[in-house]
C-alpha cells in the first residue's frame, strides 16, 4: 500500500515538475498542489519510519555490544533473516529510499536557481536507522570514558569496521534497485557513525576539557587539561586515518577537493562548526611547540652543530646550517602534519596561520636576535661577531629552501587555490596579540619566504659593507697619495701602502667564505668587488691625478693583485671591477688613441668595450694620463 502511495506521488511530482517549466504563471495552482503532497508526505514518512524500525526491532537489531567483544568476525543480525522476512524487510527498505529521493527531487525543484547542494545532500534515512540504535547504546558507555576517550574511539571504530562489508554487501544491491543516485551504502554507514560520535565530542567531550582549560585560566594553576586536549587530537586523528583507510579499501580514493565526503568521515569536523574550538587548539599546539623549542634555542650548541646528512633537491652544496633550523622545521613540519587531518581546506589554510606561521617568525626573531647582538657588541669588526652573522644567515637559507619546497606540494598547491577563491578572509592573531595578515601572494607562505630571503639580502650586504669600510681605512693612505703615479720609488711587485689593506681583506674573507653557505657568499664578495670598485674609481682614477708611464704600470700592477684576491672565487675577476679595469685600460692607451677616445664620444666606448663610464667619466680619466718621452 504504501509503495502504490509513493509511485502516485512520484508521478504528481513528475507532473508538477512539466507544468513548472511549461507554464511558470501557475504559481498559485502549483503552490497549492504542493501543500497537499505535503501533507501526504508527513503522514508517509513517520509511518514508513515507524514500521522500519519494527522490523528491524523484531530482528534483534541493535545487536549487544557484548558481542563485539569476540574477535572474530561479527556476525551481522539481518544475514540471518528468513527468505520472507528477507522480501519483507526488502520491500520497507525500498519504500524509505523512494520516499527520500521523492523528496530530493521534490526539493531540488523548488530550490532550482539556488544553491542547492546543501540543503538536497542528506543522510540516507535507512542507513541512519541502522546506525543510531547502535549509537544510542554506545553511548551509555562512554559516559563512563570521559577522561578515558581512547576507548571511545576503539568501541566506535569496531562498531563501524565489524557490520560495514556486511551491511555494504546486503544493502548496496537495494540501495542500487532504488535508484538512489549519488549514495553509496558504505559512505553512509561509516559516516553515519563517525557522525554521532562527533556530536557526542562536541556535546560532551570537548566542553567538559574547555572548563578545565578556563578553570586553569582563572587559578594560574598549570595542570593536565592542555596535555589532555593534545592527547584527544591525536586520538581523533589516529582514528580518521583508520577511518579512512576503511572507506578507501572499497576502492574509493579521497582527494583534498572531496571536502564534503572528508567531513562526513572524520571526527575533526567538529571544528567546522565550532572555528573558536579551532583557534583553541591553535594556540594550544603553538604553546607547546613554543615551549619545547625554548630549551633548543637557549642551547648555544644548536647554533654551532651543522645539519649533517641532509641534502635538499633544491640545493647541490651545503649550506652549512645549525641544528637550531632543523629543530624549528622539525616542530613546523608536526604541527603541518597535525593539520592535514583536517577536513576543511579553509579550516587548514586558518589552523596553519595560527599555529604554522607563528613558529616561522619565532624563527626569525631568534635569528635577527642574534645578529644584531653581535652588530651591537663590536660593529661586526671582531670574527665572532661576524661568524655569529653568518651562521644566522645559513640558518636562514636552510629554512627559507625547505619552505620553498614545502610549497611546491599538492597539499600547500590545494590550500593556495582555495584562497584563489576567497574574496575575503578573515585576519587572525597569534597568542601575543598580533594580527597574522593574509598572504600577499597566492602561497600560504609567500610572506615568511620572503622575509626570510630579505634577511639574508640585508645581512649579507651589511658584511660586505663592514669589510669593505676597514678596507677603506686600510687603503687611505694608498688612495691619497697622488705623486705616486709619477715617480716608482722603489721596486716592487704592489704598492706598499696597499699591502695591509689587501692582507685584511684576504683574512677577512676567508673568516666569511669558512662560516658563510657557499651561495650567500657569493653575495659578499660581489657586493664588496662593487664597493672596492667605487673606492677606486672615484679616488684614483677620476680625481686630481696625474698618471705618468710608471704609474701606470704601479696601478696595472695593483690592479693584478687586487684582481687576484677575488681571483679564488671566480675566473675572470676583473668583470666584478667594470669601472676601474675599464677605466685602467683607457689608461695604457697611447697618446694617438686617447685622442681619438676624446674626439669619438659614445660611439668610440661602445665599439672599443668601454661599457660601464660614461663619455664625461673617460674623458676624466684620458685627461690624467701624462706623456713623456
Amino acid at each position: 500500500m504504501r509503495l502504490v502511495a509513493i509511485n502516485t506521488l512520484k508521478t504528481t511530482e513528475e507532473l508538477l515538475a512539466s507544468i513548472t517549466k511549461t507554464q511558470p504563471q501557475w504559481k498559485r495552482l502549483l503552490s497549492a498542489a504542493d501543500h497537499r503532497v505535503d501533507r501526504a508526505l508527513a503522514i508517509l514518512r513517520p509511518q514508513a519510519i515507524a514500521d522500519h524500525r519494527a522490523l528491524l526491532a523484531s530482528h534483534r537489531w541493535p545487536p549487544a555490544l557484548s558481542s563485539l567483544t569476540s574477535a572474530n568476525q561479527v556476525l551481522n543480525p539481518l544475514l540471518s533473516m528468513q527468505a520472507d522476512v528477507r522480501l519483507k524487510y526488502s520491500g520497507n527498505f525500498l519504500a524509505l529510499c523512494n520516499l527520500q529521493e521523492l523528496q530530493r527531487q521534490r526539493k531540488a525543484r523548488q530550490l532550482e536557481g539556488h544553491d542547492r547542494e546543501v540543503a538536497l545532500r542528506q543522510p540516507l534515512w535507512v542507513i541512519e536507522e541502522l546506525a543510531n540504535p547502535l549509537s544510542l547504546a554506545s553511548q551509555r558507555h562512554f559516559s563512563k570514558w570521559i577522561d578515558k576517550p581512547e576507548f571511545i574511539f576503539t568501541l566506535v571504530y569496531k562498531i563501524t569496521s565489524d557490520y560495514v562489508d556486511s551491511i555494504d554487501e546486503m544493502l548496496q544491491p537495494l540501495i542500487d534497485e532504488a535508484k538512489v543516485v549519488g549514495y553509496s551504502c558504505r559512505e553512509e554507514w561509516i559516516s553515519a557513525m563517525v557522525t554521532s560520535l562527533s556530536t557526542y565530542l562536541a556535546k560532551e567531550i570537548f566542553p567538559s576539557y574547555i572548563s578545565q582549560l578556563e578553570e586553569e585560566s582563572v587559578t594560574g594553576i598549570q595542570s593536565s587539561a592542555r596535555i589532555s586536549w593534545l592527547h584527544l587530537i591525536d586520538l581523533m586523528i589516529a582514528f580518521d586515518k583508520r577511518i579512512k583507510s576503511l572507506v578507501e579499501r572499497s576502492g574509493i580514493l579521497l582527494s583534498f577537493d572531496d571536502n564534503g565526503m572528508l567531513q562526513r568521515i572524520s571526527s575533526l569536523s567538529v571544528f567546522c562548526d565550532r572555528p573558536d574550538w579551532l583557534d583553541l587548539w591553535a594556540e594550544i599546539e603553538l604553546g607547546d611547540a613554543l615551549d619545547k623549542l625554548k630549551p633548543d634555542i637557549e642551547d648555544e650548541s644548536n647554533w654551532i652543530k651543522k645539519v649533517e646528512g641532509v641534502v635538499l633537491s633544491s640545493a647541490t652544496d651545503d649550506l652549512k646550517s645549525p641544528q637550531i633550523s632543523s629543530a624549528f622545521l622539525r616542530h613546523l613540519s608536526a604541527v603541518i602534519e597535525r593539520c592535514r587531518s583536517l577536513p576543511s581546506v579553509t579550516l587548514r589554510s586558518k589552523f596553519l596561520r595560527l599555529a604554522g606561521v607563528p613558529i616561522i617568525r619565532k624563527f626569525f626573531d631568534s635569528i635577527l636576535v642574534r645578529c644584531q647582538e653581535a652588530e651591537g657588541l663590536t660593529a661586526l669588526t671582531d670574527d665572532d661577531a661576524v661568524i655569529k652573522v653568518a651562521v644566522s644567515i645559513n640558518a636562514a637559507h636552510y629554512f627559507e629552501s625547505v619552505l620553498r619546497e614545502w610549497s611546491e606540494d599538492v597539499f600547500f598547491l590545494e590550500m593556495d587555490l582555495d584562497l584563489d577563491d576567497k574574496a575575503e578572509l578573515p585576519s587572525n592573531e597569534d597568542r601575543n596579540g598580533e594580527v597574522l595578515s593574509e598572504s600577499s601572494g597566492r602561497a600560504i607562505l609567500d610572506d615568511e619566504i620572503k622575509k626570510l630571503e630579505d634577511f639574508r639580502t640585508e645581512w649579507v650586504e651589511r658584511i660586505s659593507l663592514v669589510i669593505l669600510r676597514g678596507f677603506d681605512a686600510r687603503s687611505r693612505d694608498y688612495v691619497k697619495n697622488k705623486r705616486q703615479w709619477q715617480n716608482v720609488e722603489e721596486e716592487w711587485t704592489v704598492s706598499k701602502t696597499l699591502i695591509d689593506a689587501l692582507d685584511y681583506l684576504q683574512s677577512k674573507m676567508s673568516v666569511v667564505e669558512e662560516a658563510l653557505n657557499s651561495r650567500d657568499f657569493v653575495g659578499v664578495w660581489r657586493s664588496l668587488a662593487a664597493g672596492i670598485d667605487r673606492l677606486i674609481f672615484n679616488g684614483i682614477l677620476i680625481s686630481s691625478v696625474k698618471f705618468h708611464n710608471d704609474g701606470v704600470e704601479r696601478f696595472s700592477s695593483d690592479m693584478g693583485v687586487l684582481f687576484g684576491v677575488f681571483g679564488a672565487w671566480c675566473l675572470r675577476p676583473e668583470g666584478f671591477f667594470p669601472k676601474s679595469s675599464e677605466g685602467l685600460k683607457l689608461l695604457k692607451l697611447n697618446e694617438n688613441r686617447v685622442e681619438e677616445c676624446i674626439a669619438g664620444g659614445k660611439r668610440w666606448l661602445k665599439e672599443n668595450g668601454i661599457r660601464h663610464l660614461t663619455v664625461t667619466d673617460a674623458e676624466n680619466v684620458v685627461k690624467n694620463r701624462v706623456f713623456t718621452s
